[in-house]
């Protein structure tokens, strides 16, 4: 896999560790794919900011975003499925395990052989047919804050979207990453429970990918093992 495809990758999965919560989609069917416009999608109506611009919060999207806030702090451990559908729109699925803070593993189903795994330290992209490992320091991902214990929106991300209606409850962060350069990512949630529904990232190229979840337990506790990264395997 290239550089740009292996960063483009990192880039859509690093947000897989969001809240737990019921995807009401089968993990089996596509989730919705947005258009791609170079930019996450916003709902009809609503203001889109440009990159970099900053948005001015009424109270009741800082609300919004502190309630998704303190639910995402809430969880320690998940397993659960997701179902990854690319810029091309090829489909993978996999397993992803998250045991806060800092470590979190994406295993996808054959015939995709890639295993995406933070230690609390790296993140590792591993192609188990080519035995090749990419790493990256967590603190240059997203995953840096999805991942701690205590997660706060309005103070750690650049917010540029904040939408509700009678369906869902939209947030747009901008994240400009070393790594990855300036991407942007929608989560969608129940309007009326918040619970998650999808996100999509747009990568720096202006490329989106979507991912859902499904069959989520907060109660198990993955093998701390599986978050082992060895260091010393070379490309």
């Amino acid at each position: 896999m290239a550089a740009a495809g292996r960063a483009a990758l990192l880039g859509a999965l690093i947000w897989i560790s969001a809240p737990a919560l019921t995807f009401a989609q089968s993990a089996k069917d596509a989730p919705t794919r947005p258009s791609t416009t170079g930019q996450a999608a916003a709902p009809s109506g609503a203001k889109t900011m440009k990159p970099g611009e900053t948005l001015a919060l009424n109270e009741n999207q800082r609300a919004l975003i502190d309630r998704v806030s303190l639910y995402l702090s809430t969880i320690n451990t998940l397993v659960g499925d997701f179902v990854q559908v690319g810029p091309d729109g090829t489909k993978s699925a996999g397993q992803f395990y998250i045991f806060k803070p800092g470590r979190v593993r994406f295993e996808y189903d054959p015939p995709n052989p890639i295993d995406i795994t933070a230690d609390g330290r790296l993140v590792s992209v591993r192609n188990r047919n080519l035995d090749t490992q990419d790493l990256f320091p967590l603190s240059q991902t997203p995953l840096r804050f999805l991942l701690s214990e205590r997660i706060d929106l309005r103070r750690e991300t650049n917010i540029v979207g904040v939408y509700a209606d009678d369906i869902f409850a939209t947030i747009v962060i901008e994240e400009k990453q070393p790594l990855l350069g300036t991407s942007r990512l929608m989560m969608m949630f129940d309007a009326k429970n918040l619970q998650l529904k999808q996100w999509t990232v747009t990568d720096a190229q202006g490329f989106d990918t979507t991912v859902a979840v499904s069959n989520l337990d907060q109660s198990k506790r993955p093998d701390p093992a599986i978050f082992t990264i060895n260091t010393s395997k070379k490309n």
